[in-house]
């Protein structure tokens, strides 16, 4: 298996915010189904929901992965971040 990357994916979506419990099932449903068709080189860790705006934190072997799944799920895509570090607050302990 690839080498696995963690990136952020900001999403445009209008009203994502004030979109209801089953609103949003139905469209993580549609991402778990991209990610299945897609198979183990990318995984969905979590997002966050704001106002008009996703942020999703996915493990992906690459970009493309993501553009794939992007285009499978119907879910746009705003911007691709990778971020090769994570810090926290047991960061100060090092």
């Amino acid at each position: 298996m690839t080498q696995m990357k963690r990136f952020i994916i900001e999403r445009d979506i209008p009203s994502i915010g004030q979109m209801s419990v089953t609103e949003l099932c139905g469209a993580a449903r549609a991402s778990n189904q991209a990610l299945a068709e897609i198979g183990p080189n990318i995984q969905w860790q979590h997002s966050y929901v704001a106002n008009e705006k996703t942020f999703c934190v996915y493990l992906a072997d690459s970009e493309e992965a993501i553009r794939k799944h992007s285009e499978l799920s119907g879910i746009p895509v705003a911007a691709i971040t990778e971020v090769p570090q994570i810090i926290d607050p047991l960061t100060a302990n090092n």
